[in-house]
């Protein structure tokens, strides 16, 4: 059954077809990047262990609907206490007014520059860009200059982007073209898994389903890992068990000079 289309969106006994189809096609990405991504997430999973190891710190950026994936292993239950959001004013998340200024920000040369001279970011820390299309100036500039500054940097972009489209930075490559490690979310060009009939425009969107499971899942690789060397993780715990706090509290004085977010 193909997710591309349908020509009924509800199946009449309270249930809809076309939600159903959207479940299939995320199910099915998430299969595709397990499959064919296993290398990659695991090679990721050791730059940030070796990071951890040697005293390095581990930053994540996104922009829009990329930075949500960025910001969901931040100061997280169960993740990494030591990934830090690298946060560009005006293009984290959807909160600058109105919305567009986020995306024609992304387009703006030397900001990236700019926020890595200004952040706590040094050489043997380790940077996560994810950026779905990679062709945007922000990302290329932001993984160019972190690894000029010393930095490892893992690319989470859609490699298709690379073949069917053409960059916006003035030197013609993408993100996955300066990067130590590329992991492919395999998402489609435009990100809109599904088309029915009477809709003009496809819809459905699964990049935020696959880019959030593949941080997951790099940080799991990573945990295991440290595991695997003898190596405690700081990971934290929620909050809304017993000893939560108190847990946290101790990997916060352990960790807090690679802990910008307390700050």
């Amino acid at each position: 059954m193909s997710s591309k289309s349908g020509s009924s969106g509800s199946s009449g006994n309270g249930e809809s077809k076309t939600a159903g189809r959207y479940f299939d096609a995320a199910i099915g990405l998430l299969q595709k990047v397990r499959d064919e991504e296993s290398g990659s997430v695991a090679d990721a999973g050791t730059l940030l262990a070796d990071a951890v190891e040697s005293g390095g710190r581990l930053f994540a950026f996104g922009a829009g609907h990329s930075s949500l994936a960025a910001q969901d292993v931040v100061y997280r239950a169960g993740g990494l206490a030591l990934i830090n959001l690298l946060a560009v004013p005006g293009v984290v998340g959807v909160d600058v007014m109105p919305a567009t200024l986020g995306s024609a920000l992304e387009r703006v040369d030397g900001l990236a520059g700019a926020v890595l001279d200004s952040s706590p970011a040094r050489p043997g820390d380790v940077l996560v860009i994810i950026s779905l299309s990679g062709r945007n100036s922000l990302p290329v500039e932001m993984a160019m200059n972190a690894r000029a500054l010393g930095l490892k940097v893992i690319g989470v972009t859609s490699v298709a982007y690379a073949t069917e489209t053409r960059s916006r930075h003035v030197s013609g490559t993408f993100l996955k073209d300066h990067c130590d490690v590329v992991v492919d979310s395999k998402v489609g060009v435009g990100d809109a898994e599904l088309s029915l009939d009477g809709v003009d425009a496809p819809f459905g969107p699964a990049s935020s389903v696959v880019t959030n499971a593949l941080m997951q899942a790099m940080t799991a690789a990573a945990i295991e890992k440290l595991a695997e060397r003898g190596i405690q993780p700081p990971v934290l715990r929620s909050g809304n068990v017993d000893g939560g706090h108190d847990w946290n509290g101790r990997v916060f004085q352990e960790y807090g000079d690679r802990i910008f977010y307390r700050h």
